[in-house]
């Protein structure tokens, strides 16, 4: 027997209340993105006439970045999805898998907590200077945003951390005991530097999300080292507001639009088209469309998800075996890395410009990457055709009809990539603007032309979506450069250069080992929170070796991408388990040939230096 218990009006008032704060955060994401694109878009329509532009809005769409950002960590707390190096549900059950969600929940929601007191005293100090954004709003009225933003995050972890009040109750406890200890300890706080790292690293094991653990250690450090704590937020809203920072939410707009959209199906049917007939030909195909997607999706992974589906038919009805076609499928993931528009090698030179004693364009290191990339696809294709089955009575002719009619359905978004190359190279546009036409012309594919997404739902939806993956990586940048702050402050590089060039005396030797310590760095760390934190330490070792800043910089991301194969937090690997509902040991076999071939690769690619400095130096 049931009993229907009626909901009152307080518990539907509660619901509608979340409802409509739910979507208004969305609202927010979905606006804040929309004018990025729109304000480049007519400060070049404005330049090309030799009109007045609009008032410091070079500044307004880095503040709109601020925005994307906290608003988007919020959403991405809300929904459960921050990026976490273990998850507590997959190696604990029953009473420890309880424990060890409300312990990290409730350590994770106390580091967010000091990071939202540590941004309104940054806030405080920016109301003093009474600084104008534009048309007379005050800037620290956006930069409210970071304590909001850190509120509700550490609000919605503890939240997340059990079903019911109970758990959450203890979770708060948890947290407020790490606010007593770190305000009333008796103890000084450079003794308790060790313990408390020690602590955050048992919450990071047992599910604490990545910005909570960078967070945490740069705030232990400071503590520890009798610093204000307001560096953190500092460095997160400096790195928020960077100039060059805005093109990386906008690519990932693109990015979206693409992989949402039917590009997907309509870019697989000219790549089957062109090369299927051919030996080998869906791996040739597999390796195109991956590389095509991740260069506009960056590293998140949105590539397997989006793809695997559709390929990994292709590939068993070619005869591949299954243990061939998932290792192919996991491997490509990450290839198109190094390709323009794609995102680590921008956040690469904004880093290593700010904080590693260089300056990188962004043109220059995506011109450093076309050739080691294009070295990784034919690698990646070729191990692809030496696995394909030999051909049989079943081999499929070349069709001249289907290619045209399939170049010819997806003409529009073949062009993307043209449309970004002569955006970001043609001389006409900033890497901002070249990503916001890059963002307008895939919205005006995928919803005006071929009208796959629709504008009142799919539009804001994705929108949402792409905010959110943004939030959360842009949360694990920004604390992790505070922890980059404190290194410097510490002088660590110096210390590192003094101490390598006085233990290693050969270049090549050096490489070696950077590839050794590069590959242990993908094994463990997620390729954002490795660019923020290793790039400054990084770099000047390399300076003091005689080494191309940009050589290095391709180095240190063929070495993130094959770190994407790498157990035990290869992302490939954990989406490729999840997407094709394999277990981690079943992949991790699955693609270590590729593993191989893409170290082969990652070898010649560091000991071949013209590969990566030929066309910089061709084009300069």
């Amino acid at each position: 027997m049931s009993v229907d218990i009626p909901r009152g009006p307080s518990i539907e008032a509660a619901s509608g209340w979340r409802r409509r704060l739910r979507r208004g955060e969305e609202l927010l994401v979905v606006l804040a993105l929309a004018f990025m694109v729109i304000l480049p878009l007519i400060e070049i329509l404005f330049r090309k006439f030799g009109w007045g532009g609009i008032q410091n809005s070079t500044a307004i769409v880095q503040h709109l970045t601020l925005v994307v950002s906290m608003l988007g960590g919020a959403l991405a707390a809300r929904e459960g999805r921050l990026l976490s190096i273990t998850a507590a549900t997959t190696h604990f059950k029953g009473r420890w898998k309880t424990f060890a969600a409300v312990f990290s929940g409730g350590m994770a929601a106390a580091v967010s907590a000091i990071l939202a007191v540590a941004s309104i005293q940054f806030v405080e100090g920016s109301v003093k200077l009474n600084k104008i954004l534009a048309y007379g709003i005050p800037v620290w009225a956006v930069q409210l945003l970071l304590p909001i933003g850190f509120g509700l995050i550490a609000l919605r972890l503890i939240r997340h951390t059990s079903e019911g009040w109970k758990g959450r109750l203890v979770a708060l406890a948890v947290g407020a005991v790490v606010l007593a200890v770190g305000h009333w300890s008796p103890i000084p706080p450079e003794q308790l530097r060790v313990p408390a790292l020690f602590v955050l690293l048992a919450a990071a094991v047992c599910g604490a999300p990545v910005f909570a653990t960078l967070g945490g250690a740069a705030l232990i450090l400071f503590w520890s080292a009798g610093e204000q704590l307001v560096s953190v937020p500092l460095k997160y809203y400096q790195l928020a507001i960077n100039p060059a920072l805005p093109s990386i939410p906008l690519f990932t707009l693109a990015g979206y639009f693409l992989a949402e959209g039917g590009a997907s199906r309509r870019l697989l049917r000219v790549f089957q088209a062109l090369f299927s007939p051919m030996r080998g030909g869906p791996a040739i195909v597999t390796a195109l469309a991956c590389a095509f997607f991740t260069s506009f999706t960056g590293a998140s992974g949105v590539t397997i998800l989006a793809l695997g589906g559709l390929l990994m038919p292709v590939l068993l009805s070619a005869r591949f075996s299954e243990r061939a076609a998932l290792g192919l499928l996991t491997g490509a993931g990450s290839l198109g890395l190094l390709f323009p528009p794609c995102l680590p090698p921008i956040l690469y030179a904004i880093i290593a410009s700010t904080s590693g004693g260089t300056t990188i364009a962004i043109r220059d290191i995506f011109l450093g990457g076309l050739l080691p990339g294009m070295l990784l696809l034919a690698l990646t294709a070729g191990w692809g055709i030496w696995r394909s089955p030999k051909r049989n009575e079943t081999t499929v002719h070349f069709n001249t009809t289907e290619a045209r009619r399939a170049i010819w359905d997806a003409k529009w978004e073949l062009l993307v990539p043209v449309v970004a190359l002569v955006s970001l190279f043609g001389g006409f546009a900033s890497p901002v603007e070249a990503a916001a036409m890059t963002a307008m012309y895939t919205f005006l594919c995928e919803a005006v032309i071929y009208r796959d997404l629709k504008l009142r739902t799919d539009v804001p939806r994705v929108m949402a979506e792409c905010g959110l993956l943004i939030g959360g990586v842009k949360l694990i940048l920004g604390v992790a450069l505070g922890f980059t702050y404190y290194l410097i402050d510490a002088q660590i590089p110096d210390k590192g250069v003094e101490w390598v060039t006085h233990t290693i005396k050969s270049k090549w030797l050096f490489l070696l080992v950077l590839n050794l310590f590069l590959l242990g760095v993908g094994c463990l760390m997620d390729i954002y929170s490795a660019i923020v934190v290793v790039v400054p330490l990084l770099v000047p070792v390399g300076l003091a070796f005689g080494i191309d800043p940009i050589h290095l910089g391709i180095i240190f991301l063929a070495n993130l991408e094959l770190g994407f194969l790498a157990p035990p937090v290869g992302m490939n690997l954990l989406l490729a388990s999840y997407r094709f509902n394999k277990t981690m040991g079943e992949v991790t076999r699955a693609s270590f040939p590729m593993l191989i071939v893409l170290l082969l690769g990652v070898l010649l690619i560091t000991y071949l230096e013209p590969l990566t400095t030929f066309l910089p130096g061709l084009m300069k």
